[in-house]
């Protein structure tokens, strides 16, 4: 069986949205994937789509895509790999391209090796044990939760005297928005700092509601927190982030925003909310979303591979 492997282009985005929704259906039975998300990561301002994209054909059928960004500028790449399973071949072809390419990347960051993420679903339609004999392992987990909504049940929280919750409204609120997603993240596994152009590409401002963005804080200590989410996609709510600066934590203030989103979400006839969570998170945000009623989904691993070689 042979593969015509090419670049990915814009208008290639409805048929990698078709790829990823077949390999939802086997991976966590349902189709989740968006036109939209799928057209920001290829409009991604680190990734040059002729060098780092990759499609692969079986005659007119999109059988498996690469996509590779640099959000360090140093060592560190991240790819997404997606294949259906009876075509493995053509995900061995990508994978070689883009292990390839990333160690050229790293080295025109100045590095001498690449660091390369990898996140896929713990039952994923790629061959794991392909990856292990290529130097790949698991080095973190992330959990996708998610709850039901009902608007007679989940109303606004109560706000605790001293306390205060204000919709991101200006673009001063999404600036410091902004400052408070680097200062409450940058304890967090793999963060890499952002920019405030470089973090608005990254949560797709241009298609996001700021109306779901919401900002807590403190009459002792000012701005504290947020939450970003939005609603624009089919399967359910979505709560992109949510963060408490050090200072600030262990005061509830968190919980707060979730129940908040939860209410809004519900009063704009949604009956499920999801986000992400990393499993081994040393703030407690898992125990946190178990208290507030979310459950697992589904599971992603985070593979790694150390790339060095001549």
């Amino acid at each position: 069986m042979s593969y015509l492997l090419r670049p990915a282009t814009l208008d290639d985005a409805p048929a990698v949205t078709g790829l990823l929704n077949a390999i939802d259906l086997i991976e966590i039975g349902q189709s989740e994937t968006d036109l939209h998300t799928v057209e920001a990561d290829l409009k991604h301002p680190e990734t040059d789509l002729a060098r780092d994209s990759w499609l692969a054909f079986e005659g007119d059928r999109l059988v498996a895509y690469g996509l590779l960004w640099d959000e360090s500028s140093g060592e560190r790449i991240d790819i997404d790999h997606y294949v259906l399973p009876e075509h493995q071949r053509a995900g061995v072809l990508l994978l070689d391209a883009m292990e390839a390419r990333a160690l050229a990347k790293a080295r025109e960051n100045g590095a001498t090796r690449a660091v390369v993420h990898l996140h896929l679903n713990v039952r994923p339609t790629t061959d794991t044990d392909l990856l292990r004999t290529r130097g790949w392992s698991v080095v973190r987990r992330y959990h996708v939760l998610r709850r039901p909504v009902d608007a007679a049940r989940d109303l606004a929280p109560d706000l605790p005297e001293g306390v205060r919750v204000r919709p991101c409204a200006t673009e001063a609120d999404r600036m410091r928005v902004h400052e408070l997603y680097q200062s409450s993240f940058a304890g967090h596994f793999d963060f890499q700092p952002r920019g405030y152009e470089q973090w608005l590409h990254d949560i797709d401002a241009t298609g996001l509601d700021w109306s779901l963005v919401w900002i807590v804080g403190t009459d002792e200590l000012g701005d504290a927190g947020f939450l970003l989410a939005r609603d624009d996609r089919e399967a359910m709510g979505w709560i992109r982030s949510i963060g408490v600066i050090d200072a600030a934590r262990g005061r509830g203030l968190a919980g707060l925003l979730l129940r908040h989103a939860f209410a809004a979400f519900a009063a704009r006839g949604r009956d499920t909310v999801g986000l992400g969570v990393d499993t081994s998170n040393a703030t407690g945000a898992p125990q946190l979303y178990a208290r507030n009623g979310m459950t697992v989904h589904y599971a992603v691993d985070t593979w790694e591979a150390v790339l060095d070689r001549p």
